[in-house]
């Protein structure tokens, strides 16, 4: 991803997913900023922090690297911000 922070990755201009898991957490990021969650450009900036953050604390060629798991990580934050889960709830997290 290095170089490219507000772009998920891509292949032939498709985007690109290793593992099921990954296209649902972009879905569901798609679907909870249409339903008014958060705003999309909230979360595209998080994500340009995160990975910024990420990559100011590991060297390029780190295997570690991993953008949907940084998606996942400012999805829970987004939601987590929202109050769509409860304090009390988020212990289970």
């Amino acid at each position: 991803m290095l170089g490219k922070t507000d772009m998920p990755p891509k292949d032939n201009g498709s985007l690109c997913f290793g593992a099921p898991w990954e296209r649902q957490a972009f879905g569901l990021a798609l679907a909870l900023s249409k339903q008014g969650l958060f705003e999309w450009e909230d979360f595209r900036s998080e994500m340009i922090s995160s990975i910024a953050a990420w990559e100011a604390t590991h060297d390029e060629t780190d295997p570690s690297w991993d953008y949907y798991e940084i998606w996942l990580t400012v999805v829970e934050q987004m939601v987590q911000r929202s109050g769509l889960i409860e304090q009390s709830a988020r212990s289970y997290f």
